[in-house]
């Protein structure tokens, strides 16, 4: 649809992706309309009020929302939901925020990162190499602001984006320049008629635009993608993954050999030593390749890349370091609420770990992380509200499991069961939201709840 600025832009949703959608239109003259169906946060109700953009909550008016001329719909609005049946109904275009922000990135340049686990990692590290190589660089997406509200307040020449299945569910016409898919394990299967295919399909949405002179960043190890791989033709240039340079044959990609990571990219060879880089465990040399290759395609220079490598620092609630404690380390890994998450930070660890896990079950298969279990967990904590099912598959294949219902006393039967040299891991594999706010309220009471020792 071709639209001026006459025509009604409609935003459901009023949070970061809301929000920065409604930022946008109104900057470029558009006539805007916020409708949120529940309670608006303070901060975002506060930032509505002082641009002047009208909004309601607590519910949709769908006489108001009818004569809206584009929707831009939150990621974490459902299809299924009534409201986009309504507008859906009335034959209304259905956009993400991602897609309204790229209409008006103009001649800028997006580096795009999406896959089950590892985005945020990714996304860090890949903003923390361009802005070493002082490049003009923003984070944005599911981290960082919205894209739509740094290019309303603030454009930049690159765009790193952390982007969700959701958000490429309702894209038109969103082309980054450089895709990354860094893996696919089944999640969020509700949103998607609990088809595994269909999620698989919505990740490679990321490259449904992309040309020939555009990259696309592909783990080959992960099965998921290399079978999708094997099936479909996919247009941009593809650089490969791998931690098995067996495989490897490609004039651009990236491998582990030797305890070096090699990047090529356009005949031009790095290796880089795994003790240089700054984040451990097999899962973030994988996050580390993708990145390399990014920042080579930017135009980086393999002397600055090994510098910047060295000097990230991880994410707050992935892999975090909080202590050590009369000899046992304790290490917040809230934001790992799948069990691919879990498997691949148990398999990063190298002392004997009591591994604090649960929440709201998703429908884990526990299967998935027996024999890292088996193999490295003396004692599980759990900390939910339902715990049927951990105990179910874990009693008598690890000798102490407790139950708990708050971080402090979680903390607090961890170290009372932990020896000096192990490590307390707080890996929930589990939605936070039966006894916390969010991910990251669950991280910072296990950190408090740390320090409190």
């Amino acid at each position: 649809m071709n639209l001026d600025n006459k025509h009604k832009i409609i935003v459901l949703g009023a949070g970061e992706s809301g929000n920065g959608a409604a930022l946008l239109a109104q900057k470029e003259g558009y006539v805007v309309f916020v409708s949120d169906n529940g309670k608006i946060k303070e901060n975002y109700k506060n930032e509505l009020e002082s641009a002047g953009i009208p909004f309601e909550e607590n519910g949709h008016s769908l006489e108001l929302l009818k004569d809206g001329d584009l929707i831009i719909k939150s990621p974490g609005i459902p299809d299924k939901s009534t409201v986009i049946q309504y507008l859906k109904n009335l034959n209304k275009e259905i956009i993400s925020e991602i897609e309204w922000a790229f209409r008006f990135k103009k001649e800028s340049k997006i580096i795009a990162i999406t896959g089950t686990n590892g985005k945020s990692t990714t996304t860090s590290l890949i903003y923390h190499l361009l802005k070493s190589a002082g490049k003009d660089v923003s984070l944005v997406g599911n981290i960082g602001y919205s894209f739509a509200k740094q290019i309303a307040e603030k454009p930049t020449e690159w765009y790193v984006a952390e982007i969700s299945s959701f958000q490429l569910d309702d894209i038109r016409t969103f082309r980054p320049d450089i895709g990354i898919i860094l893996n696919i394990t089944p999640d969020h299967l509700n949103r998607y008629d609990y088809k595994f295919e269909n999620y698989i399909h919505a990740k490679f949405k990321i490259a449904e635009n992309q040309t020939e002179q555009d990259l696309l960043i592909l783990n080959i190890d992960d099965q998921e993608i290399k079978h999708y791989l094997q099936e479909h033709q996919l247009k941009p240039k593809i650089a490969k993954i791998t931690m098995n340079n067996n495989d490897f044959t490609d004039e651009t990609g990236a491998f582990m050999k030797d305890d070096e990571l090699n990047i090529n990219y356009d005949g031009d060879d790095l290796k880089i030593s795994i003790h240089d880089l700054s984040l451990k465990g097999k899962h973030n040399q994988y996050n580390s390749m993708a990145a390399g290759i990014s920042a080579r395609a930017t135009g980086m220079r393999n002397i600055n890349l090994r510098e910047s490598f060295k000097t990230f620092e991880g994410l707050e609630h992935r892999l975090e370091f909080v202590a050590t404690v009369r000899g046992v380390d304790f290490i917040n890994d809230s934001k790992g609420t799948n069990l691919n998450s879990v498997w691949f930070a148990l398999e990063s660890m190298k002392k004997p770990v009591v591994l604090i896990l649960g929440g709201q079950d998703k429908g884990n298969n526990y299967d998935e992380i027996m024999d890292l279990v088996k193999e490295k967990v003396t004692a599980i904590i759990c900390l939910g509200k339902d715990n049927s099912a951990i105990l179910k598959k874990f009693e008598g294949v690890v000798k102490t499991i407790v139950e708990t219902k708050s971080a402090i006393d979680a903390v607090n039967a961890a170290y009372a069961i932990a020896e000096t040299g192990d490590t307390v891991l707080l890996s929930p594999g589990c939605a936070s939201f039966d006894l916390f706010e969010n991910f990251e309220d669950r991280g910072r009471q296990f950190k408090g709840a740390v320090r409190n020792l």
